[in-house]
């Protein structure tokens, strides 16, 4: 018996929803998932001249929220399998996916993810089959959280949080950001501003936009 199968003897898979055993997301919780789906994709234009695809899968509200919540702030781990799987199943968003030759994660401040013990969007982007760099972009200022600001407050304390290293290694390269919550954009634009760099083929995957 490998590793794998002896963790899932212990460690059954389960929905993350209600529980059930067997998969990350039962049929049933599917089914409600998928009435908060938007699948949406903005082009953008930056710097007048690149093109950035902005890509979200469901509304930032009711069941997709509490999920996030609870997947972000109480050390509910496992869900990165039911948000992976959920994904992966989506056909259209998995095609977007096949489409990027690299994902790279929103990094975590070395702080907060000591704090939180893991990057919540490194844990689900290395489920998704491509191919992962975390060693690119690197966040090095700690701000506070961002949710009780206003817009405006949001873009001043984003501004110069993100720094690109190791640019070789996404040179040329069509790079898929990939985050949680989309709310103003800031951060996005952010980790965009910051790779463009070495590539000018990039998009922002979000799992739920506010």
């Amino acid at each position: 018996m490998n590793f794998e199968k002896a963790l899932n003897l212990f460690f059954p898979i389960k929905c993350g929803v209600c529980g059930k055993i067997g998969l990350p997301i039962c049929n049933k919780c599917e089914e409600i998932i998928k009435k908060h789906e938007i699948n949406l994709t903005n082009k953008e234009l930056f710097n007048t001249n690149i093109e950035i695809k902005k890509i979200f899968i469901y509304k930032y509200d009711d069941i997709i929220r509490d999920l996030l919540i609870n997947y972000k702030f109480n050390d509910y781990s496992y869900l990165a399998d039911t948000f992976a799987y959920l994904i992966k199943n989506n056909k259209k968003m998995f095609g977007i996916l096949k489409s990027y030759d690299i994902i790279i994660p929103v990094p975590l401040h070395k702080k907060r993810l000591l704090e939180r013990g893991y990057n919540q969007t490194e844990l689900i982007a290395k489920k998704l089959g491509i191919k992962m760099e975390t060693n690119c972009l690197i966040k090095i200022k700690n701000i506070k959280p961002q949710s009780t600001k206003n817009a405006e407050e949001r873009k001043k304390d984003i501004k110069n949080t993100y720094i690109l290293k190791n640019e070789e290694k996404i040179k040329g390269k069509k790079v898929l950001l990939f985050d949680d919550i989309y709310t103003t954009g800031s951060t996005a634009n952010e980790c965009i501003k910051t790779i463009i760099k070495a590539t000018n083929k990039i998009g922002f995957l979000s799992i739920a936009k506010d």
